[in-house]
Protein backbone atom coordinates (compact mmCIF):
# COMPACT_ATOMS: atom_id res chain seq x y z
CA UNK A 1 0.00 0.00 0.00
CA UNK A 2 1.55 3.27 -1.12
CA UNK A 3 1.90 6.02 1.47
CA UNK A 4 0.15 8.52 -0.76
CA UNK A 5 -3.02 6.43 -0.57
CA UNK A 6 -3.33 6.32 3.21
CA UNK A 7 -4.75 8.91 5.54
CA UNK A 8 -3.74 9.85 9.08
CA UNK A 9 -6.65 9.03 11.34
CA UNK A 10 -6.21 7.06 14.53
CA UNK A 11 -5.91 7.55 18.26
CA UNK A 12 -3.82 10.32 19.71
CA UNK A 13 -1.59 9.69 22.76
CA UNK A 14 -1.28 5.97 23.50
CA UNK A 15 1.02 4.75 26.27
CA UNK A 16 2.96 1.67 25.22
CA UNK A 17 0.75 -1.26 26.02
CA UNK A 18 3.05 -3.39 28.14
CA UNK A 19 4.42 -1.57 31.18
CA UNK A 20 6.19 -4.74 32.31
CA UNK A 21 7.92 -4.80 28.95
CA UNK A 22 9.04 -1.20 29.41
CA UNK A 23 10.73 -1.99 32.70
CA UNK A 24 12.24 -5.15 31.15
CA UNK A 25 13.81 -3.17 28.32
CA UNK A 26 15.00 -0.31 30.52
CA UNK A 27 16.57 -2.69 33.03
CA UNK A 28 18.67 -4.28 30.32
CA UNK A 29 19.57 -1.00 28.64
CA UNK A 30 20.56 0.63 31.92
CA UNK A 31 22.97 -2.26 32.47
CA UNK A 32 24.37 -1.89 28.97
CA UNK A 33 24.69 1.89 29.22
CA UNK A 34 26.79 1.47 32.37
CA UNK A 35 29.06 -0.90 30.49
CA UNK A 36 29.39 1.60 27.65
CA UNK A 37 30.35 4.31 30.14
CA UNK A 38 33.04 2.10 31.59
CA UNK A 39 34.39 1.38 28.11
CA UNK A 40 34.50 5.06 27.29
CA UNK A 41 36.52 5.74 30.43
CA UNK A 42 39.31 3.49 29.22
CA UNK A 43 40.08 5.64 26.15
CA UNK A 44 39.34 9.24 27.15
CA UNK A 45 41.26 11.31 29.66
CA UNK A 46 38.89 13.27 31.84
CA UNK A 47 39.50 16.95 32.65
CA UNK A 48 39.57 18.13 36.23
CA UNK A 49 36.18 18.10 37.85
CA UNK A 50 34.65 15.58 35.43
CA UNK A 51 32.74 12.72 37.01
CA UNK A 52 34.62 9.50 37.66
CA UNK A 53 33.36 6.35 36.07
CA UNK A 54 31.34 5.27 39.10
CA UNK A 55 29.51 8.59 39.17
CA UNK A 56 28.96 8.43 35.44
CA UNK A 57 27.40 4.98 35.75
CA UNK A 58 24.71 6.36 38.00
CA UNK A 59 24.15 9.32 35.68
CA UNK A 60 23.83 7.09 32.65
CA UNK A 61 21.26 5.03 34.48
CA UNK A 62 19.42 8.21 35.43
CA UNK A 63 19.45 9.30 31.79
CA UNK A 64 17.37 6.26 30.87
CA UNK A 65 14.96 6.80 33.74
CA UNK A 66 11.35 5.68 33.26
CA UNK A 67 9.64 8.05 30.91
CA UNK A 68 6.16 7.44 29.64
CA UNK A 69 6.50 5.78 26.27
CA UNK A 70 4.13 7.29 23.77
CA UNK A 71 2.64 6.33 20.46
CA UNK A 72 1.34 9.54 18.94
CA UNK A 73 -1.11 9.85 16.09
CA UNK A 74 0.83 11.54 13.30
CA UNK A 75 -2.24 13.54 12.29
CA UNK A 76 -2.37 15.12 15.75
CA UNK A 77 1.23 16.23 15.22
CA UNK A 78 0.29 17.79 11.89
CA UNK A 79 2.24 15.26 9.81
CA UNK A 80 0.79 14.17 6.47
CA UNK A 81 2.18 11.95 3.74
CA UNK A 82 2.41 14.92 1.38
CA UNK A 83 5.23 16.29 3.56
CA UNK A 84 7.46 13.34 2.61
CA UNK A 85 9.26 13.94 -0.67
CA UNK A 86 8.59 11.68 -3.64
CA UNK A 87 11.98 9.85 -3.74
CA UNK A 88 11.65 8.91 -0.08
CA UNK A 89 8.08 7.70 -0.59
CA UNK A 90 9.24 5.49 -3.45
CA UNK A 91 11.87 3.84 -1.27
CA UNK A 92 9.46 3.42 1.64
CA UNK A 93 6.87 1.84 -0.64
CA UNK A 94 9.45 -0.44 -2.22
CA UNK A 95 10.56 -1.85 1.11
CA UNK A 96 7.05 -2.08 2.52
CA UNK A 97 5.86 -4.00 -0.54
CA UNK A 98 8.46 -6.68 0.30
CA UNK A 99 7.02 -7.07 3.79
CA UNK A 100 9.65 -5.08 5.68
CA UNK A 101 8.95 -2.63 8.50
CA UNK A 102 10.02 0.92 7.62
CA UNK A 103 10.35 4.11 9.66
CA UNK A 104 11.47 7.67 9.13
CA UNK A 105 13.95 8.51 11.86
CA UNK A 106 16.15 11.29 13.19
CA UNK A 107 15.96 14.95 12.37
CA UNK A 108 13.43 14.52 9.59
CA UNK A 109 10.70 13.50 12.05
CA UNK A 110 11.57 16.44 14.28
CA UNK A 111 11.39 18.83 11.32
CA UNK A 112 8.05 17.44 10.17
CA UNK A 113 6.62 18.11 13.64
CA UNK A 114 8.02 21.65 13.51
CA UNK A 115 6.61 22.19 9.99
CA UNK A 116 10.12 22.72 8.67
CA UNK A 117 11.56 21.36 5.45
CA UNK A 118 13.89 18.46 6.36
CA UNK A 119 17.38 18.66 4.92
CA UNK A 120 16.98 14.98 4.05
CA UNK A 121 14.99 11.91 5.09
CA UNK A 122 16.61 8.90 6.75
CA UNK A 123 14.90 5.52 6.56
CA UNK A 124 15.31 2.71 9.08
CA UNK A 125 14.11 -0.77 8.11
CA UNK A 126 13.84 -4.29 9.49
CA UNK A 127 15.39 -5.55 6.22
CA UNK A 128 19.03 -6.56 6.11
CA UNK A 129 21.15 -4.27 3.95
CA UNK A 130 21.65 -7.00 1.36
CA UNK A 131 17.86 -7.34 1.15
CA UNK A 132 17.63 -3.60 0.50
CA UNK A 133 20.16 -3.97 -2.33
CA UNK A 134 18.04 -6.74 -3.88
CA UNK A 135 14.92 -4.58 -3.67
CA UNK A 136 16.20 -1.68 -5.80
CA UNK A 137 17.91 -1.72 -9.16
CA UNK A 138 20.35 1.03 -8.27
CA UNK A 139 21.53 0.59 -4.72
CA UNK A 140 24.87 0.06 -3.03
CA UNK A 141 26.16 -0.40 0.51
CA UNK A 142 28.52 2.37 1.62
CA UNK A 143 30.59 2.82 4.76
CA UNK A 144 32.66 0.33 6.70
CA UNK A 145 32.22 1.26 10.33
CA UNK A 146 28.56 2.27 9.94
CA UNK A 147 27.34 0.69 6.69
CA UNK A 148 24.14 2.01 5.13
CA UNK A 149 22.49 1.74 1.72
CA UNK A 150 22.36 4.51 -0.85
CA UNK A 151 19.27 4.04 -3.00
CA UNK A 152 19.39 6.04 -6.24
CA UNK A 153 16.04 7.45 -7.32
CA UNK A 154 15.86 9.20 -10.66
CA UNK A 155 18.90 11.07 -11.91
CA UNK A 156 19.86 13.13 -8.88
CA UNK A 157 18.29 11.81 -5.67
CA UNK A 158 19.89 9.47 -3.14
CA UNK A 159 17.91 8.12 -0.19
CA UNK A 160 19.83 6.71 2.79
CA UNK A 161 18.55 3.48 4.33
CA UNK A 162 19.91 1.88 7.49
CA UNK A 163 19.00 -1.44 9.06
CA UNK A 164 18.02 -2.33 12.61
CA UNK A 165 20.45 -5.24 12.50
CA UNK A 166 23.40 -3.09 11.44
CA UNK A 167 22.74 -0.39 14.01
CA UNK A 168 22.53 -3.02 16.74
CA UNK A 169 25.86 -4.54 15.65
CA UNK A 170 27.52 -1.13 15.68
CA UNK A 171 26.47 -0.37 19.23
CA UNK A 172 29.43 -0.18 21.61
CA UNK A 173 27.77 -2.63 23.97
CA UNK A 174 26.33 -4.88 21.28
CA UNK A 175 27.19 -8.10 23.10
CA UNK A 176 25.06 -7.09 26.04
CA UNK A 177 22.35 -5.55 23.90
CA UNK A 178 22.02 -8.81 22.05
CA UNK A 179 20.22 -10.03 25.15
CA UNK A 180 17.35 -7.82 24.08
CA UNK A 181 17.04 -9.57 20.75
CA UNK A 182 17.41 -12.99 22.37
CA UNK A 183 15.03 -12.31 25.23
CA UNK A 184 11.88 -14.37 25.64
CA UNK A 185 9.64 -11.31 25.42
CA UNK A 186 7.49 -11.92 22.37
CA UNK A 187 4.45 -9.66 22.52
CA UNK A 188 6.46 -6.46 22.63
CA UNK A 189 9.78 -7.29 20.99
CA UNK A 190 9.31 -4.45 18.53
CA UNK A 191 9.16 -1.87 21.29
CA UNK A 192 12.45 -3.13 22.74
CA UNK A 193 14.10 -3.08 19.33
CA UNK A 194 12.85 0.42 18.59
CA UNK A 195 13.91 1.68 22.02
CA UNK A 196 17.32 0.08 21.60
CA UNK A 197 17.80 2.01 18.36
CA UNK A 198 16.50 5.29 19.78
CA UNK A 199 19.00 5.12 22.64
CA UNK A 200 21.80 5.23 20.08
CA UNK A 201 20.66 8.67 18.89
CA UNK A 202 22.42 11.85 19.90
CA UNK A 203 19.56 14.02 21.19
CA UNK A 204 16.05 13.27 22.41
CA UNK A 205 14.50 15.43 19.68
CA UNK A 206 16.26 13.21 17.13
CA UNK A 207 15.14 10.00 18.84
CA UNK A 208 11.67 9.82 17.30
CA UNK A 209 10.44 7.17 14.86
CA UNK A 210 7.60 7.68 12.39
CA UNK A 211 5.79 4.74 10.83
CA UNK A 212 3.87 6.32 7.91
CA UNK A 213 1.80 3.16 7.40
CA UNK A 214 0.69 2.71 11.02
CA UNK A 215 0.37 6.52 11.16
CA UNK A 216 2.24 6.56 14.47
CA UNK A 217 5.20 8.49 15.87
CA UNK A 218 7.02 6.49 18.56
CA UNK A 219 8.49 8.56 21.38
CA UNK A 220 10.45 6.61 23.99
CA UNK A 221 12.73 9.42 25.19
CA UNK A 222 10.54 12.46 25.73
CA UNK A 223 11.54 13.97 22.40
CA UNK A 224 8.14 15.49 21.66
CA UNK A 225 8.12 17.23 25.03
CA UNK A 226 11.63 18.60 24.37
CA UNK A 227 10.47 19.86 20.98
CA UNK A 228 7.59 21.61 22.76
CA UNK A 229 10.09 23.13 25.21
CA UNK A 230 12.51 24.01 22.36
CA UNK A 231 15.32 22.15 24.16
CA UNK A 232 18.37 20.25 22.91
CA UNK A 233 19.21 17.45 25.35
CA UNK A 234 21.37 14.37 24.96
CA UNK A 235 19.73 10.95 25.14
CA UNK A 236 22.16 9.68 27.76
CA UNK A 237 24.31 11.66 30.19
CA UNK A 238 25.95 14.46 28.19
CA UNK A 239 29.48 13.76 29.42
CA UNK A 240 29.25 10.14 28.37
CA UNK A 241 27.51 10.99 25.10
CA UNK A 242 30.22 13.44 24.01
CA UNK A 243 33.00 11.05 24.95
CA UNK A 244 31.41 8.31 22.90
CA UNK A 245 31.12 10.63 19.88
CA UNK A 246 32.64 14.09 20.17
CA UNK A 247 31.05 15.12 16.87
CA UNK A 248 27.86 15.42 18.91
CA UNK A 249 29.31 18.60 20.42
CA UNK A 250 29.22 20.27 17.01
CA UNK A 251 25.87 18.71 16.15
CA UNK A 252 24.37 20.18 19.33
CA UNK A 253 25.52 23.62 18.21
CA UNK A 254 24.20 23.05 14.71
CA UNK A 255 20.78 21.81 15.80
CA UNK A 256 20.30 24.57 18.39
CA UNK A 257 21.35 27.24 15.90
CA UNK A 258 19.16 25.99 13.11
CA UNK A 259 16.04 25.53 15.23
CA UNK A 260 16.56 28.43 17.61
CA UNK A 261 16.41 25.98 20.52
CA UNK A 262 18.12 26.39 23.86
CA UNK A 263 20.59 23.77 25.07
CA UNK A 264 19.77 22.02 28.34
CA UNK A 265 21.84 22.94 31.36
CA UNK A 266 23.65 19.60 31.60
CA UNK A 267 24.30 19.41 27.86
CA UNK A 268 25.61 23.00 27.78
CA UNK A 269 27.91 22.30 30.73
CA UNK A 270 29.64 19.43 28.98
CA UNK A 271 29.79 21.18 25.60
CA UNK A 272 31.82 23.89 27.30
CA UNK A 273 34.02 21.62 29.40
CA UNK A 274 34.62 18.95 26.74
CA UNK A 275 35.02 21.31 23.79
CA UNK A 276 38.68 20.27 23.51
CA UNK A 277 37.51 16.88 22.22
CA UNK A 278 36.58 18.33 18.82
CA UNK A 279 40.30 18.53 18.02
CA UNK A 280 40.29 14.74 17.82
CA UNK A 281 37.81 14.71 14.96
CA UNK A 282 38.87 13.97 11.43
CA UNK A 283 39.33 17.21 9.46
CA UNK A 284 36.83 16.02 6.88
CA UNK A 285 34.22 15.55 9.60
CA UNK A 286 34.87 19.05 10.93
CA UNK A 287 34.46 20.50 7.44
CA UNK A 288 31.19 18.62 7.02
CA UNK A 289 29.80 19.89 10.34
CA UNK A 290 30.94 23.46 9.65
CA UNK A 291 29.33 23.34 6.23
CA UNK A 292 26.06 22.21 7.79
CA UNK A 293 26.30 25.20 10.13
CA UNK A 294 27.29 27.88 7.63
CA UNK A 295 25.76 26.82 4.30
CA UNK A 296 22.15 26.04 5.24
CA UNK A 297 20.74 29.28 6.58
CA UNK A 298 21.84 29.36 10.23
CA UNK A 299 25.41 30.64 9.98
CA UNK A 300 25.08 33.69 12.22
CA UNK A 301 23.46 31.75 15.06
CA UNK A 302 26.06 28.98 14.68
CA UNK A 303 28.98 31.41 14.94
CA UNK A 304 27.45 33.00 18.03
CA UNK A 305 27.05 29.61 19.73
CA UNK A 306 30.53 28.45 18.74
CA UNK A 307 31.89 31.61 20.34
CA UNK A 308 29.67 31.31 23.41
CA UNK A 309 30.90 27.79 24.19
CA UNK A 310 34.59 28.41 23.43
CA UNK A 311 34.72 26.25 20.30
CA UNK A 312 35.33 29.00 17.74
CA UNK A 313 38.92 29.50 18.93
CA UNK A 314 39.59 25.82 18.24
CA UNK A 315 38.01 25.58 14.79
CA UNK A 316 38.28 29.17 13.49
CA UNK A 317 40.97 30.88 15.62
CA UNK A 318 41.30 33.80 13.19
CA UNK A 319 37.65 34.72 13.54
CA UNK A 320 37.77 34.11 17.30
CA UNK A 321 40.67 36.57 17.55
CA UNK A 322 38.59 39.15 15.69
CA UNK A 323 35.74 38.80 18.20
CA UNK A 324 38.15 38.95 21.14
CA UNK A 325 39.87 42.09 19.83
CA UNK A 326 36.46 43.68 19.30
CA UNK A 327 35.54 43.12 22.94
CA UNK A 328 32.71 40.81 21.94
CA UNK A 329 31.38 39.02 25.03
CA UNK A 330 30.49 35.33 25.04
CA UNK A 331 26.78 36.13 25.36
CA UNK A 332 26.91 39.41 23.46
CA UNK A 333 23.69 40.34 21.69
CA UNK A 334 25.31 43.03 19.57
CA UNK A 335 26.39 42.50 15.99
CA UNK A 336 29.48 43.30 13.94
CA UNK A 337 30.50 43.04 10.32
CA UNK A 338 31.44 39.36 10.46
CA UNK A 339 28.07 38.37 11.91
CA UNK A 340 26.22 40.78 9.61
CA UNK A 341 27.80 39.21 6.52
CA UNK A 342 26.57 35.79 7.58
CA UNK A 343 23.19 37.12 8.67
CA UNK A 344 22.70 38.42 5.13
CA UNK A 345 23.88 35.10 3.72
CA UNK A 346 21.32 33.33 5.93
CA UNK A 347 18.52 35.40 4.39
CA UNK A 348 19.27 33.81 1.02
CA UNK A 349 19.67 30.19 2.15
CA UNK A 350 17.60 27.45 3.77
CA UNK A 351 17.99 23.73 4.58
CA UNK A 352 16.65 22.90 1.11
CA UNK A 353 18.50 25.80 -0.55
CA UNK A 354 22.14 25.56 0.60
CA UNK A 355 25.26 27.05 -0.94
CA UNK A 356 28.59 25.45 -1.80
CA UNK A 357 31.18 25.57 0.97
CA UNK A 358 33.48 27.72 -1.19
CA UNK A 359 31.10 30.66 -0.69
CA UNK A 360 31.30 30.87 3.11
CA UNK A 361 35.06 30.33 2.97
CA UNK A 362 35.30 33.26 0.54
CA UNK A 363 33.22 35.41 2.89
CA UNK A 364 35.54 34.56 5.81
CA UNK A 365 38.61 35.49 3.73
CA UNK A 366 37.00 38.72 2.52
CA UNK A 367 36.14 39.78 6.06
CA UNK A 368 39.60 38.96 7.37
CA UNK A 369 41.14 41.18 4.67
CA UNK A 370 38.88 44.07 5.68
CA UNK A 371 39.43 43.62 9.42
CA UNK A 372 43.21 43.61 8.86
CA UNK A 373 43.04 46.77 6.73
CA UNK A 374 39.80 48.77 6.74
CA UNK A 375 38.72 50.17 3.39
CA UNK A 376 36.49 52.80 1.87
CA UNK A 377 32.90 51.60 1.29
CA UNK A 378 33.34 52.63 -2.35
CA UNK A 379 36.33 50.35 -2.74
CA UNK A 380 34.38 47.47 -1.20
CA UNK A 381 31.44 48.20 -3.50
CA UNK A 382 33.61 48.31 -6.62
CA UNK A 383 35.34 45.10 -5.61
CA UNK A 384 32.09 43.20 -5.02
CA UNK A 385 30.63 44.49 -8.30
CA UNK A 386 33.77 43.41 -10.15
CA UNK A 387 33.40 39.94 -8.67
CA UNK A 388 29.75 39.88 -9.69
CA UNK A 389 30.21 40.94 -13.30
CA UNK A 390 32.96 38.46 -14.02
CA UNK A 391 35.92 40.78 -13.67
CA UNK A 392 35.03 43.96 -15.53
CA UNK A 393 36.56 46.27 -12.96
CA UNK A 394 36.22 49.36 -15.15
CA UNK A 395 32.48 48.88 -15.41
CA UNK A 396 32.32 48.15 -11.67
CA UNK A 397 34.07 51.43 -10.87
CA UNK A 398 31.66 53.39 -13.09
CA UNK A 399 28.63 51.85 -11.35
CA UNK A 400 30.14 52.50 -7.93
CA UNK A 401 30.29 56.23 -8.53
CA UNK A 402 26.51 56.22 -9.02
CA UNK A 403 25.72 54.64 -5.64
CA UNK A 404 23.51 56.86 -3.50
CA UNK A 405 22.64 54.42 -0.72
CA UNK A 406 24.37 55.22 2.62
CA UNK A 407 26.79 52.69 4.05
CA UNK A 408 26.72 51.21 7.55
CA UNK A 409 29.10 53.42 9.50
CA UNK A 410 29.00 51.19 12.61
CA UNK A 411 31.59 48.80 11.15
CA UNK A 412 35.19 49.74 11.88
CA UNK A 413 36.18 47.79 8.75
CA UNK A 414 34.71 50.62 6.66
CA UNK A 415 36.56 53.93 6.79
CA UNK A 416 34.98 57.25 5.90
CA UNK A 417 35.99 58.62 2.51
CA UNK A 418 38.24 61.67 2.87
CA UNK A 419 36.57 63.20 -0.17
CA UNK A 420 33.29 62.85 -2.01
CA UNK A 421 33.04 59.92 -4.35
CA UNK A 422 32.67 62.13 -7.42
CA UNK A 423 36.10 63.61 -6.65
CA UNK A 424 37.92 60.28 -6.25
CA UNK A 425 40.29 59.73 -9.14
CA UNK A 426 39.31 56.79 -11.28
CA UNK A 427 42.76 55.22 -11.22
CA UNK A 428 42.98 55.58 -7.44
CA UNK A 429 39.77 53.63 -7.10
CA UNK A 430 41.05 50.91 -9.45
CA UNK A 431 44.32 50.63 -7.53
CA UNK A 432 42.46 50.32 -4.22
CA UNK A 433 40.25 47.57 -5.61
CA UNK A 434 43.24 45.60 -6.86
CA UNK A 435 44.93 46.01 -3.49
CA UNK A 436 41.84 44.69 -1.72
CA UNK A 437 41.77 41.74 -4.13
CA UNK A 438 45.38 40.91 -3.23
CA UNK A 439 44.56 41.18 0.48
CA UNK A 440 41.61 38.79 0.15
CA UNK A 441 43.80 36.21 -1.56
CA UNK A 442 46.44 36.64 1.15
CA UNK A 443 43.76 36.10 3.79
CA UNK A 444 42.68 32.91 2.05
CA UNK A 445 46.28 31.69 2.14
CA UNK A 446 46.54 32.50 5.86
CA UNK A 447 43.33 30.61 6.62
CA UNK A 448 44.95 27.46 5.23
CA UNK A 449 48.36 27.97 6.89
CA UNK A 450 48.65 26.02 10.14
CA UNK A 451 51.51 28.14 11.47
CA UNK A 452 49.64 31.40 10.88
CA UNK A 453 46.48 29.99 12.43
CA UNK A 454 48.42 28.88 15.51
CA UNK A 455 49.48 32.51 16.12
CA UNK A 456 46.00 34.00 15.70
CA UNK A 457 45.13 33.78 19.41
CA UNK A 458 48.67 34.41 20.68
CA UNK A 459 47.56 37.56 22.47
CA UNK A 460 45.17 35.47 24.57
CA UNK A 461 47.25 32.90 26.48
CA UNK A 462 44.17 31.47 28.19
CA UNK A 463 42.81 30.33 24.82
CA UNK A 464 43.43 26.72 23.76
CA UNK A 465 46.19 26.15 21.23
CA UNK A 466 44.94 25.36 17.76
CA UNK A 467 46.61 25.12 14.39
CA UNK A 468 43.64 23.41 12.81
CA UNK A 469 43.36 23.56 9.03
CA UNK A 470 40.25 21.74 7.85
CA UNK A 471 39.98 23.38 4.40
CA UNK A 472 41.40 20.92 1.85
CA UNK A 473 43.46 22.06 -1.13
CA UNK A 474 40.68 21.49 -3.66
CA UNK A 475 38.25 23.63 -1.68
CA UNK A 476 40.88 26.33 -1.20
CA UNK A 477 41.36 26.47 -4.95
CA UNK A 478 37.60 26.66 -5.58
CA UNK A 479 37.24 29.54 -3.15
CA UNK A 480 40.15 31.30 -4.84
CA UNK A 481 38.44 31.00 -8.21
CA UNK A 482 35.70 33.34 -7.00
CA UNK A 483 38.20 36.20 -7.00
CA UNK A 484 40.31 35.23 -10.01
CA UNK A 485 38.19 37.34 -12.32
CA UNK A 486 39.14 40.64 -10.67
CA UNK A 487 41.72 42.10 -13.04
CA UNK A 488 42.50 45.65 -14.04
CA UNK A 489 42.16 44.76 -17.71
CA UNK A 490 39.35 42.60 -19.02
CA UNK A 491 40.77 39.57 -20.82
CA UNK A 492 39.51 36.83 -23.06
CA UNK A 493 37.92 33.90 -21.28
CA UNK A 494 36.58 35.88 -18.32
CA UNK A 495 33.28 34.46 -17.13
CA UNK A 496 30.31 36.60 -18.15
CA UNK A 497 28.22 38.22 -15.47
CA UNK A 498 25.07 36.52 -14.26
CA UNK A 499 21.94 37.81 -15.92
CA UNK A 500 19.03 38.64 -13.63
CA UNK A 501 18.79 38.62 -9.84
CA UNK A 502 17.09 35.26 -9.27
CA UNK A 503 19.34 32.76 -7.50
CA UNK A 504 19.67 29.38 -9.20
CA UNK A 505 20.03 27.21 -6.12
CA UNK A 506 21.03 24.01 -7.88
CA UNK A 507 23.94 25.89 -9.46
CA UNK A 508 24.82 27.59 -6.17
CA UNK A 509 24.91 24.25 -4.34
CA UNK A 510 27.15 22.70 -6.99
CA UNK A 511 29.62 25.57 -6.71
CA UNK A 512 28.95 27.16 -10.10
CA UNK A 513 31.38 30.07 -10.11
CA UNK A 514 29.04 32.57 -11.77
CA UNK A 515 26.22 31.87 -9.31
CA UNK A 516 28.60 31.88 -6.34
CA UNK A 517 30.04 35.24 -7.39
CA UNK A 518 26.55 36.67 -7.73
CA UNK A 519 25.55 35.64 -4.21
CA UNK A 520 28.89 36.74 -2.74
CA UNK A 521 28.48 40.22 -4.22
CA UNK A 522 24.89 40.42 -3.06
CA UNK A 523 25.80 39.49 0.51
CA UNK A 524 28.65 42.03 0.63
CA UNK A 525 26.61 44.81 -0.92
CA UNK A 526 23.62 44.23 1.40
CA UNK A 527 25.96 44.29 4.40
CA UNK A 528 27.85 47.45 3.47
CA UNK A 529 24.82 49.29 2.08
CA UNK A 530 21.84 47.90 4.03
CA UNK A 531 18.47 48.79 2.62
CA UNK A 532 17.05 49.84 5.98
CA UNK A 533 19.55 52.72 6.19
CA UNK A 534 18.48 54.13 2.84
CA UNK A 535 14.83 53.88 3.92
CA UNK A 536 15.55 55.79 7.12
CA UNK A 537 17.50 58.59 5.44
Amino acid sequence: MAISSVGFACRSYLPVRNRTLQHHCLRKIRFNAVAAAAAANETVDEPDGFAKVGDRQHKVADATRDREWKQVNSKDLGISSSMIDKPTRQVLNGLKSKGHDVYLVGGSVRDLILKRTPRDFDILTSAELREVVRTFSRCEIVGRRFPICHVHVGDDDIVEVSSFSTSAQNNSSRNMRSELRESSVSDGDEDCIRLNNCLQRDFTINGLMFDPYAKVVYDYLGGIEDIRKAKVRTVIHAGTSFQQDCARILRAIRVAARLGFRISKETAHFIKHLSFLVQRLDKGRILMEMNYMLAYGSAEASLRLLWKFGILEIILPIQAAYLARSGFKRRDKRTNMLLSLFANLDKLLAPDRPCHSSLWIAILAFHKALSDQPRSPLVVAAFSLAVHNGGDILEAAKITKKITRPHDSSFFELVQDPEKKENIEFQTLLDEVMDLDASVKDALNQMTDGYYISKAMAAYPQAPFSDMVFIPLQLYLRAGRIFECVKEERRMGVVDAKQGSKIEYAALYSGDVTETRHVFARVVFDTVFPLNLSQES
